[in-house]
């Protein structure tokens, strides 16, 4: 059997992330691979610490990329935060609070659990209730943007919440970050996580992380090992850490680290507020399409996500075959629902580079081609003429 080298079609990729990856991040991964001692590799490492600290709007010396995905970043952070015995209020309201959970326990730690409806913000006032109730917990762990529903919960105020209760602020922000505002200083972000494939722009494959000087107090007062010697912040760090002389702890992801690299030299020139009003704006023209075709959002407006839309799937429509033909016939996919949601919602993403309204328009314009297909009563035309009208307002360039 012969095997030949793989060319990916190439697809506009408006899912859940991973997300369309920039021709600039997409070129730096083809530059020349040098070790990972290199002293021109470490030079462009203490970069990627210093824009890794503007891009989560932090002063904080332990910041940097975990050499593998976000859920590592996740897996990162609460085995160096928790021990066993210890007990953490965690807050569900979709797929990833559950992940939450998952690492607390298989720390050897209790989840004190604060459930909300998926597609609503995590409850400020339940939170306050469970952390009265609970004066011993180490921690208070949620997720910024869970992207299994696109809502978006109070960061500041349940990291507040936290820090006026003495426990632990730990924030998964894997789709929030270069997104939508997100101020870890400002806001008593002790510990968070996030992931390269999402607004960033770059490719899947690292895991930017962030402790405050109160985690990494908590971290070197343990009483036991971290339990993953490959996660062990006092590990990394002899990596990580500030200076030309590094020691070795693993082989890094070279050319993946040249593309984060990128992806944040970009963020910087374009501006995170920038960034953070160019997905609201393709969002809100995204919205004004939708709305046309007759089609609902599940979250509250107050609490949506810019860049990632949970459409509520019309009655009698095949959600599977709508995603089939928008991949098969115009090479664009789509999320479906997660858990309790699947079949019932479709995930649109309009993360970094895919959040364009070249993309926007497309999106529209391919759904309401399918959904006529399928037989579905909507007013062919009116979402991508919505979304123009929106645009032509002055909203494009804005």
């Amino acid at each position: 059997m012969t095997i030949s080298s793989f060319y990916p079609p190439i697809r506009t990729l408006m899912g859940p992330g991973p997300s369309d990856v920039s021709p600039r991040v997409l070129a730096a991964l083809a530059r020349p691979t040098l070790g990972h001692l290199d002293p021109a590799f470490i030079r462009m490492m203490d970069e990627i610490k210093t824009l890794l600290q503007y891009a989560f709007q932090t002063k904080n010396e332990l910041t940097m990329p975990i050499s593998a995905p976000g859920s590592a970043g996740m897996e990162a952070v609460f085995v160096n935060l928790v021990e066993p015995g210890d007990k953490i209020i965690v807050c569900q309201n979709g797929v990833f609070g559950g992940r939450m959970k998952e690492n607390v326990e298989r720390c050897g730690a209790t989840a004190i659990m604060v459930q909300d409806d998926w597609g609503k913000a995590v409850d400020v006032h339940k939170v306050a209730e469970t952390l009265k109730a609970h004066p011993d917990a180490k921690a208070l762990a949620f997720v910024h943007a869970e992207t299994s529903t696109g809502a978006q919960s109070n960061a500041q105020a349940l990291c507040a919440l936290a820090h006026e209760h003495g426990a632990l602020a730990i924030v998964d922000a894997v789709t929030s970050l270069a997104g939508s505002p997100l101020k870890v200083d400002e806001w008593g972000i002790d510990a968070i996580y996030s992931g390269t494939q999402k607004c960033l722009s770059c490719v899947p494959g690292l895991s930017p992380v962030s402790f405050s000087a109160r985690a990494v107090e908590s971290i070197q007062a343990r009483k036991t090992k971290v339990q993953s010697w490959f996660l062990d912040m006092n590990l990394v760090m002899a990596y990580w850490g500030g200076g030309t002389k590094r020691a070795y702890h693993h082989t890094a992801p070279v050319n993946t680290l040249y593309g984060l690299h990128e992806s944040l030299v970009m963020v910087q020139e374009e501006g995170l507020e920038n960034a953070w009003a160019r997905h609201m704006r393709n969002h809100q023209a995204l919205k004004a399409g939708v709305e046309a075709l007759g089609l609902s959002f599940l979250v509250d407006e107050a609490h949506r996500l810019p860049q990632l839309n949970s459409i509520t799937i019309p009655e009698g429509v095949d959600d599977a075959q709508v995603r089939s033909t928008l991949l098969r016939e115009y090479n664009l996919e789509i999320g479906a629902g997660l858990g309790a949601l699947a079949g019932k919602v479709w995930r649109i993403g309009l993360m970094g580079a895919a959040s364009h309204p070249t993309n926007v328009l497309f999106c529209l314009g391919a759904l309401d081609t399918v959904l006529k297909q399928q037989g579905a009563k909507i007013e062919s035309g009116a979402a991508v003429a919505a979304a123009r009208a929106f645009y032509e307002q002055g909203n494009e360039h804005a």
